[in-house]
């Protein structure tokens, strides 16, 4: 059972970790509008978080998957495990942030709880067939956001070939407002509920409530803690994620964000969660591949696809580091695993 400064502690680790994944994660709503010029970044900020924020009222699909599709009961886990995962997820968002590398804080999440459980409570508290589900949602949402990124961008091609590039491009600056703003609503539909599943965990261990029906006041304080984080901005990750991987124009944009918000919703939609930051990039590079393959930066999206695939399983490791040594400190554990990323 938690105590009441426990859950208070949760509940507070777990919104600033909205907070930062609103600021960490702002570049993939937003950086490809922003490179190709179609919005203005503080007009793109600001419509981004509010966007975000009702995307994130809209569901609680999500949060049920990561508060019981991890641990087999919420009887079967402590504190420290929901502490060590969100500590660890935090540090590891600050630090990717400042470097401005895209990184998952799904991946950091759910791999520091699982590696925290795993140490604490043993294998058998672990719900090996949602883990699978949850993995695999990860790992093939975005391989989806390449291929229908591909797709997407020749259909266009087909279109529009009939028509001068500067023309296609003024109709594709002007589209990629909605196709933003939709990216925008996704993101918030998968991402913020993640912190709402790891409270409504927590409580439900904690014995305050019974279910893991997301009560609303949990529902609106991640909404607005992602919000005002989405407000603050990430400009060092939207540099990378706009322009690093492939130089876009609007029609790039456009078909991107577009591609992104269909597979993030879908997702959604069923339950899933996805890493935003990773569905953004796999669309950038699908949308670049069907304008010349040679076009990609394929050095720059290798580095980011190591640093996907090493994400999970390290902050497994460092979720084990955290239950095991909790007087170490948390941010010599994350450079650790920082350092055998990059």
């Amino acid at each position: 059972m938690l105590d009441t400064s426990l859950i208070i502690m949760v509940v507070i680790l777990a919104l600033v970790f909205d907070f930062i994944n609103g600021f960490h994660d702002t570049a993939n709503a937003i950086a490809t509008c922003v490179s190709t010029r179609a919005i203005r970044p503080g007009v793109a900020i600001v419509g981004t978080a509010i966007l975000n924020f009702l995307g994130a009222m809209i569901s609680t699909g999500v949060a049920k998957t990561i508060g019981g599709d991890i641990v087999v009961s919420p009887t079967l886990i402590n504190e420290m495990i929901i502490i060590a995962g969100l500590v660890g997820a935090i540090v590891w968002n600050l630090l990717t942030w400042w470097v401005g590398m895209p990184s998952s804080s799904s991946h950091a999440l759910i791999g520091g709880m699982i590696g925290a459980i795993l140490v604490s409570a043993g294998a058998a508290a672990l719900n090996g067939w949602g883990i699978i589900k949850i993995v695999l949602s990860l790992i093939i949402s975005p391989i989806s956001a390449i291929i229908t990124g591909f797709i997407i961008m020749k259909i266009i091609f087909m279109v529009c070939h009939s028509f001068k590039p500067a023309k296609v491009n003024l109709v594709a600056n002007r589209l990629q407002v909605v196709s933003a703003a939709l990216m925008a609503f996704s993101h918030g539909s998968n991402d913020a509920q993640k912190s709402m599943g790891i409270i409504t965990l927590a409580l439900v261990s904690g014995g305050f409530i019974t279910s893991l029906e997301v009560p609303d006041l949990v529902k609106f304080l991640c909404a607005l803690a992602m919000a005002l984080g989405t407000s603050v901005g990430g400009w060092k990750i939207i540099r990378t994620v706009g322009g690093k991987i492939f130089k876009m124009h609007p029609v790039h944009g456009f078909a991107a964000d577009l591609n992104s918000a269909v597979v993030i919703f879908s997702a959604t939609l069923l339950h899933l969660p996805v890493s935003t930051t990773h569905v953004v990039s796999g669309s950038i590079m699908g949308v670049g591949s069907a304008q010349r393959v040679k076009a990609v930066h394929w050095s720059v999206a290798r580095q980011m696809v190591t640093a996907w695939v090493m994400t999970t399983p390290l902050h497994g490791y460092h979720g084990c580091l955290i239950i095991l040594y909790p007087a170490a400190p948390v941010l010599l554990n994350t450079l650790i695993v920082f350092y055998f990323i990059t």
